[in-house]
């Protein structure tokens, strides 16, 4: 396979929010609403909406995009030959979702090979979306969004999908310690407070693919950076930091060896 052919990139974002926007609402119908919750085999929460909004998108997507590869958590991977691979998280952020609490999202990326081009990350119990493409910036409803201008950590809002309590999670003890304020407004929840300025920071010890595919091009676009642990821009090698820029290697400098 050689280089993917180009494509519009502004309307492959347009089209990831609509979908996105379409999942959404399919989530909806069973927020707050009772549904059933099941284990999958890692242990994990998942439901009728994840799996609904999942198969949602990845019908729209094949419709259109016949030879794109697709790649989401509920569904197996499905192999393409154009060099476009779109990752799905129908609902990003299950448990708080199940909890009936509104900082879920759903999760749209679009890369060009191996690269994040396209993000969203649509928040339908918030009636917010953060969205990107590369060279587009980013705008969350319609504005555009930036970073904040935060210089330090010691001035920082750092956020977080949990705080210590795996071996996993206790890589970033050090930066909580430093931070100004620390909350769990975590998931995608909060690498949007980051790209829209409300956050510093965001760190995630352990994440999948489809969690921050879409983060990157977001968080990038908004003017702030996006790295693993170790300082590599790219969403997948199982953990993920973005910040404002202007504080990114005072954090990872935390978060590295003592």
């Amino acid at each position: 396979m050689g280089q993917p052919e180009p494509r519009n990139l502004e309307a492959l974002r347009d089209l990831a929010v609509d979908l996105a926007w379409r999942a959404g609402r399919r989530t909806l119908a069973y927020f707050q609403a009772g549904v059933e919750v099941e284990a999958k085999a890692d242990g994990t929460p998942v439901t009728r909406a994840d799996r609904e909004a999942e198969a949602l998108l990845r019908r729209e997507i094949r419709s259109r995009y016949p030879d794109d590869a697709l790649r989401g958590e509920e569904y197996d991977d499905e192999a393409g030959s154009s060099g476009w691979t779109w990752v799905l998280d129908p609902i990003d952020g299950t448990k708080s979702f199940v909890h009936g609490v509104p900082f879920y999202s759903v999760l749209v990326a679009v890369c060009e090979g191996t690269c994040p081009v396209v993000g969203v990350i649509h928040l339908p119990g918030l009636g917010e979306t953060v969205a990107a493409h590369r060279g587009g910036g980013c705008w969350w409803n319609g504005r555009r969004a930036r970073v904040s201008e935060t210089p330090r950590v010691a001035e920082a809002l750092v956020v977080t999908s949990d705080f210590p309590g795996s071996e996993q999670a206790r890589t970033p003890t050090r930066l909580y310690d430093a931070a100004r304020l620390r909350r769990t407004w975590g998931d995608a929840y909060g690498y949007a407070m980051v790209a829209t300025g409300r956050a510093d920071v965001m760190i995630d010890p352990e994440v999948a693919p489809w969690d921050v595919a879409a983060v990157q091009p977001v968080v990038e676009e908004a003017g702030g950076r996006f790295t693993d642990l170790g300082g590599t821009a790219s969403p997948w090698n199982g953990n993920a930091v973005a910040t404002n820029g202007h504080l990114h290697d005072e954090v990872l400098r935390l978060v590295g060896p003592a």
